[in-house]
């Protein structure tokens, strides 16, 4: 493999960078979240999400991209993959009203294992006993956080759980529309189809905001699309496997803000099982580049 150009190399710093800036970006909502789960119900925390995410897309993307951004050759899959993020939105919305970012952040840190147990179980896709193994190990570190018939631990952790799961079919149901829809039309069928479900959803959960929860609820949905956004341009400059490890950077970031803001930090246990899923995971994406090289 030739050594990169000193042209090429900036382009991929430049990717990275705005990669983690997005992961910090959806740490600091994910905190604003917590914070506006403790006045209003995480439906419509999840609601706002979805609502102020879409309008700002209807803002910047409709006026270039006209009715081209809804023309969608598969409308059923589209669907079916935001619901499945929404599922996701809000499994993890309202665990984290109960429980620390940390471990919240610490167990949905499983989600690419159950990408991996998906792939084979809906993709037919052809797994070594080494990434096996691995799964294995990750889910052994799960198994440490939650800690089953050893301790108490919040219910609410399991919707993280939950989570994985849903983020996880997610991503499977993304890579069926790769090639087949505009990444601006799945982008926008994403928060819209949250938009609508979630609004349908408030009459029965709405409690009205005052100035300060409006802005609060407003920054949730808007940190969201801008996140979103600098998410691509990242993978303009450099390609997903090369930035997927500074995923877990995420996670020390949600051990900061989960300290500063809430007073909460992860207990011993809780850091080795994390460090064993990060292990993990690093390991899964060394073996997936050794194997697209041979």
């Amino acid at each position: 493999m030739p050594a990169p150009t000193s042209a090429a190399a900036p382009t991929s710093y430049k990717g990275i960078f705005l990669f983690c800036t997005a992961i910090f970006l959806f740490v600091v909502m994910d905190t604003i979240v917590k914070y506006a789960t403790e006045t209003y119900p995480p439906m419509q925390v999840v609601w706002a999400r979805n609502f102020f995410h879409t309008v700002l897309m209807t803002l910047f993307m409709v006026p270039s991209q006209g009715l081209k951004i809804i023309q969608t050759n598969r409308l059923k899959l589209q669907i079916v993959r935001s619901m499945l993020l929404l599922c996701a939105t809000i499994s993890f919305f309202t665990a984290i009203k109960y429980v620390p970012l940390a471990d919240a952040g610490a167990v949905g840190s499983t989600a690419p294992l159950f990408v991996i147990l998906f792939s084979v179980l809906i993709l037919k896709e052809k797994i070594s006993y080494r990434r096996w193994g691995a799964v294995g190990v990750g889910f052994l570190g799960a198994m440490i956080i939650l800690r089953p018939g050893m301790t108490e631990v919040h219910p609410a952790l399991f919707l993280v759980v939950c989570t994985s799961i849903c983020y996880s079919l997610y991503q499977i149901a993304t890579r069926f529309l790769s090639g087949i829809d505009r990444p601006a039309t799945t982008l926008f069928y994403t928060s819209l189809v949250g938009t609508v479900l979630m609004s349908a959803a408030m009459p029965f959960f709405w409690v009205t905001p005052d100035l300060q929860g409006w802005l609060v609820l407003v920054v949730i949905g808007l940190i969201g699309g801008v996140s979103h956004f600098i998410m691509i341009k990242a993978f303009d400059f450099t390609a997903a496997s090369t930035a997927a490890p500074f995923q877990y950077t995420q996670l020390i970031w949600m051990a900061i803000f989960g300290y500063m803001v809430f007073g909460d930090f992860p207990d011993g246990l809780t850091i080795f099982g994390t460090l064993v899923i990060v292990c993990s995971g690093l390991y899964i994406l060394y073996r997936e580049r050794q194997l697209s090289k041979s």
